[in-house]
């Protein structure tokens, strides 16, 4: 069974403290597998609006953010202005790239993609993903391969924009298979891979899932029959939970699970892919709306 491993890192603690956690851990199982940075202002303070949301704050209570994230994560971009995750952490998004992970954009601005892309042009969205783009080639010196929408934050129309780069593969929407998306009747060239496995933050605390049964439960849902792809968060499996994801991994290998780049998942000829489209939703343990596999 082989799954795609897609690792969001939305913050520039995230970027500082959980990337090269989680190079060490990779690196030491062998794996390779696809960053997806944001490199931008970390706002993600600005978030805090949100518990005005009986879902959002719901969610912060049953994961214990102050202690999962820290608090450095839950003002960030609050009370002073947000800092530049990329002008700060250059070496460390190097040390991705020299590593042989895939290197993707999650965004310019985290906070500013997730609070505003249903209502974003499809102009402001590809200057959005465009700005985050130039920063990682610039930083890196090579072109982002990939792109993956913050918090599954994406419509059909910012979808349709990223044709503009040149990028391997999106992975911006939850579902079940890999397609070629179509809006309004055109066939896009770039395929999405959704996810198809939770979260730690969406089950954690849900259905009796606690941290010593998250990792049996997880591989519970792994299947040889279906395509699977994982997202891990820097912050999360990079920081706290860094020592029961290692575990997580040797798990998985004992049961003959390999771990790989969601890129590694595409066929030879993209173009032999099924169609499919878009649709807003929302999914169990994950507050607002987001991108479906139609």
């Amino acid at each position: 069974m082989k799954v795609g491993l897609r690792i969001d890192v939305d913050t520039l603690s995230g970027t500082r403290d959980g990337v090269p956690t989680l190079l060490r851990t990779l690196d030491a199982h062998g794996i390779r597998g696809a960053f997806f940075f944001s490199v931008g202002p970390d706002n993600m303070g600005r978030n805090l609006w949100r518990l005005f949301k009986p879902a959002f704050l719901w969610k912060m209570l049953r994961t214990k953010a102050a202690s999962l994230y820290g608090w450095d994560i839950l003002f960030m971009g609050t009370a002073w202005p947000g800092p530049r995750i990329g002008k700060r952490c250059e070496g460390v998004i190097r040390d991705a790239a020299k590593a042989g992970h895939e290197i993707g954009v999650h965004a310019w601005d985290h906070r500013f993609w997730q609070a505003k892309s249903d209502c974003m042009t499809p102009e402001q969205g590809f200057a959005h993903v465009k700005r985050a783009f130039d920063e990682l080639l610039r930083i890196t010196g090579e072109t982002p391969t990939c792109s993956a929408s913050p918090g599954w934050r994406c419509t059909e129309r910012l979808m349709q924009c990223k044709e503009a780069l040149p990028f391997r593969y999106n992975s911006d929407c939850r579902g079940h298979s890999i397609f070629l998306p179509v809006v309004d009747g055109k066939v896009l060239t770039q395929p999405q891979i959704p996810l198809n496995l939770p979260t730690y933050d969406e089950v954690y605390g849900r259905n009796g899932i606690t941290n010593e049964n998250y990792n049996d439960r997880l591989l519970e849902l792994i299947r040889p029959d279906v395509m699977n792809v994982l997202t891990i968060h820097a912050e999360v499996e990079g920081r706290i939970c860094a020592t029961m994801f290692d575990a997580f991994l040797r798990k998985a290998a004992a049961r003959g699970i390999q771990f790989c780049a969601p890129g590694d998942l595409l066929p030879a000829d993209c173009s032999t892919l099924p169609h499919g489209r878009l649709k807003q939703g929302e999914i169990p343990g994950r507050e607002g709306v987001l991108a479906l596999q139609d």
